[in-house]
């Protein structure tokens, strides 16, 4: 009995030392354990403060970049097969509802290379159906599954592209998940706590950073206008306007007549950093990636004096002359300052957008909300668990001791492992945090009456606790695991709160069987070591 209390009572001492180190460390000082407790217990945005935001990724622009991208698969593959066409171009869908409407359209194809268009296009677009329109002219539609899998795969990247902005500004506390409800599956939810710069941050998120550098055609124009004028009154075919971003101390619009399709995107980049030029001003220096450096490198051979757009969110940020060949490198000019700079390559180097998003709602939490909520919830949890203790001491004596004991223990590996994980402690998870409490006394209730109906059958003390705690094992078992179920899909489908609450809930009922058994009987048995197993156990 006494070794098998010693290698437990080691057990629980090193547990209780670790979970305090995960908490304050160990501090030198008051100063450096509130300091500790600070840095390791993070906060909520309901309990810090911040911002919540809500975009909505505009899913229609991935599917129009793709048909993009099959488009100009679809030309060098004929090319290479020596099948002419007259025209291919495709229609241009402007709201979410109808990006799986895309198509792709070709025109012209001779009679003879029939054959030889359809087995290239079955080959080289698997995701697309083709359907034939004339004898001459055909219809790409994507595929119903590929529809759903580009949807999911953009709203997807976006997110991961949002949570490595955010994480290289150092909010490593913010979550970002897709929005749930009916007709949200474009929305992401992005909680921000302890937001010290919302209008940078807005900023930066509702920059899409699509880049895309385009041959241009002709311009800059001062108007809209001016440039159909010089076209007859219709833009040239595979081409299209864009317009120029506004620069200080300027008035007036520009635009410029560009090709259709990009010649490097956003996805073509393999990293970005501010950079000085050789007169001191800040601009932002990018990398493409070994993949698309060659396509670039044939491109700027061929254009060599003209202008290249180099466009960021569907306008033109600058437009300078190809001077010689270029392979995998560029620059990106005109920029404000050090500080536009940076955050231009954040943004590319954490990863462009594959859509661009707009930002629907703002909401925000003041820190001074944040400690009311706090300092309420420390009380709701204190005057809880007192009123639990003063009933478990009146109702079962002495070992209502042992309770308040394992309820101690329970909220101290919580914290720890909160600690150890990095989770984030929400207001929810304060309620569950109080909600543990009624949930470990009634562990503890099921194993004290187990234990009261064995002494009441006439059982000696020690078998009486030994059936006791056998008995009720197999209940506390049953009970915790459906609510570590029902937990298990408040994390997957609730928002950020509910997920605090769900995941608090979760560590506190793991810890909540170590306590109550473990603990717990431990306790006993040093008791009945202690008195005998002949004497009476208070209970």
């Amino acid at each position: 009995m006494k070794t098998g209390l010693s290698w437990k009572s080691i057990v629980i001492f090193a547990t209780v030392l670790i979970c305090l180190y995960g908490m304050i460390g160990i501090p030198k000082s008051k100063q450096e354990l509130l300091d500790n407790w600070s840095r390791n217990i993070r906060l909520g945005l309901d309990l810090k403060g911040g911002s919540m935001l809500v975009l909505q990724v505009q899913v229609q622009q991935a599917f129009t970049a793709e048909a993009d991208v099959q488009i100009e698969r679809l030309k060098e593959a004929m090319a290479k097969q020596a099948i002419n066409y007259t025209a291919i171009d495709r229609n241009d869908p402007q709201t979410l509802q109808d990006a799986g409407t895309i198509q792709i359209n070709i025109k012209g194809i001779p009679v003879e290379k029939t054959s030889a268009f359809r087995e290239m296009a079955a080959e080289q677009l698997p995701s697309w159906v083709l359907t034939p329109v004339s004898s001459s002219d055909y219809r790409l539609n994507m595929k119903p599954t590929s529809v759903v899998e580009l949807k999911k795969d953009t709203v997807d990247r976006s997110i991961h592209t949002i949570e490595n902005r955010i994480n290289g500004l150092g909010l490593a506390e913010s979550s970002v998940q897709q929005r749930g409800g009916a007709n949200s599956d474009a929305e992401i939810l992005i909680s921000l706590p302890g937001l010290d710069d919302p209008a940078r941050i807005k900023s930066i998120l509702q920059t899409a950073a699509l880049l895309e550098l385009y041959e241009v055609k002709s311009g800059p124009y001062a108007r809209q206008e001016d440039a159909l004028a010089q076209n007859g009154g219709i833009l040239p075919p595979g081409s299209k306007l864009i317009r120029s971003m506004p620069r200080a101390n300027e008035t007036g619009e520009g635009w410029y007549v560009v090709a259709r399709s990009p010649v490097i995107t956003g996805r073509d980049l393999r990293d970005a950093k501010p950079s000085t030029d050789q007169f001191g001003k800040w601009e932002t220096a990018f990398v493409l990636s070994q993949e698309s450096k060659g396509r670039f490198a044939r491109f700027t051979e061929a254009n060599i004096g003209r202008q290249l757009a180099i466009v960021l969110d569907g306008m033109v940020k600058s437009a300078p002359t190809i001077q010689a060949r270029i392979e995998d490198q560029g620059r990106i000019t005109n920029m404000g300052g050090q500080q536009e700079a940076s955050d231009l390559a954040l943004v590319l180097r954490a990863g462009s957008l594959p859509a661009g998003i707009r930002y629907l709602q703002e909401q925000t939490v003041g820190p001074s909300l944040g400690a009311d909520s706090i300092r309420d919830g420390l009380i709701a949890g204190i005057i809880g668990l007192v009123a639990v203790i003063l009933v478990m001491l009146v109702y079962y004596k002495w070992s209502g001791l042992n309770a308040t004991v394992a309820l101690i223990l329970n909220a101290v590996i919580l914290i720890g492992v909160l600690a150890y994980f990095k989770a984030v402690l929400t207001l929810p998870g304060i309620a569950g945090i109080i909600l543990l409490i009624g949930m470990a006394v009634d562990s503890n209730v099921l194993i004290f009456e187990r234990i009261r109906e064995e002494l009441h059958g006439g059982k000696a003390v020690s078998a009486a606790v030994d059936t006791g705690f056998k008995k009720a094992f197999l209940t506390i078992i049953d009970t915790h695991v459906t609510t570590i179920v029902s937990c298990a899909f408040l994390f997957m489908f609730g928002t950020p709160a509910v997920r605090g609450f769900a995941v608090t809930l979760v560590i506190g009922l793991i810890a909540n069987v170590f306590t109550s058994v473990f603990v717990s009987r431990t306790l006993f048995d040093f008791e009945i070591s202690r008195r005998g197993p002949q004497a009476a156990l208070s209970i």
